[in-house]
């Protein structure tokens, strides 16, 4: 009878040990699970809040303003929005295209910023934010160095004026072709139109006077400017409308950082403009 008694307790004691032992286990499988969701979390938080840089659309055939020189981009443009991303602690990555492809960019959420020697308009301001002007532009008339027949744009009848198309000089000979009586040649890119001028194929162009004066300047172009300032312009930085408020803030607050440091002026005569 004891060893009948002592066995059954035997029994007992082996159950509950298998039991502990299961429930022990199921506990560090629970602990590991939680222990690795746990983990997931982390990382994935991480992940989420790691900074995104900015994509800024940019023009590269506009020098001064952005230009390529020995593979990287360069001019006006490009160093001050890297400075003003330094000094307000956010990334950016440049995306280079046509001009007239950058509105269209920002509008499908291709683009965050736009920096390309950008005049401010109404126009464009129904659809995009501007910060603060940060360059003094202006259309100007230029022709062949041995053009002795035009002097104006009252000159221009029936005469082939280049220009780049979507720019502010493109919608001035759009909306006084008319008046004038000119035929319209459109380009994507400045120096091709400098080019074509230059190889008789154009009587004149219109352009920004900074990017025609530097041009002039820098690379022996045998054109002239006959009628600078037809138009008086300023350049903006540009964001999409109602979406990037806090950005253009930090925009604005850089560029004005920039001139009290006197970076801007440094910057500016850097790429001497006459």
């Amino acid at each position: 009878m004891k060893k009948f008694s002592f066995l059954l307790l035997l029994i007992a004691l082996i159950l509950v040990i298998a039991a502990c032992t299961q429930e022990n286990g199921q506990s560090e499988e629970e602990s590991g699970n939680a222990i690795e969701e746990e983990t997931t979390e982390n990382v994935e938080g991480t992940m989420s809040t790691e900074e995104q840089p900015y994509i800024v659309g940019i023009d590269t055939s506009y020098a001064p303003f952005e230009f390529q020189q020995g593979g990287e981009y360069t001019g006006i443009d490009i160093e001050l929005i890297n400075a003003i991303a330094e000094l307000q602690g956010f990334e950016i990555e440049l995306s280079p295209m046509n001009f007239d492809e950058i509105i269209p960019a920002l509008e499908a959420g291709d683009l965050d910023i736009a920096i390309a020697g950008m005049s401010i308009t109404e126009e464009r301001q129904e659809v995009v934010e501007f910060s603060e002007p940060y360059f003094d532009a202006g259309l100007a008339l230029a022709v062949a160095v041995d053009n002795a027949d035009i002097d104006s744009v009252e000159d221009l009848e029936e005469k082939i004026v280049g220009v780049k198309n979507g720019t502010t000089g493109s919608k001035f000979l759009h909306d006084n072709s008319e008046e004038f009586g000119y035929r319209i040649s459109s380009f994507d890119e400045s120096p091709t139109m400098f080019a074509e001028m230059e190889n008789g194929h154009l009587d004149a162009i219109v352009e920004d006077y900074p990017v025609v004066a530097y041009a002039m300047s820098t690379k022996d172009l045998e054109i002239k400017i006959v009628e600078e300032r037809l138009t008086d312009e300023q350049y903006g930085i540009a964001v999409l409308k109602d979406e990037n408020e806090e950005l253009l803030e930090q925009i604005n607050a850089g560029l004005q950082e920039l001139r009290d440091s006197g970076q801007y002026e440094e910057i500016l005569n850097k790429y001497y403009i006459p």
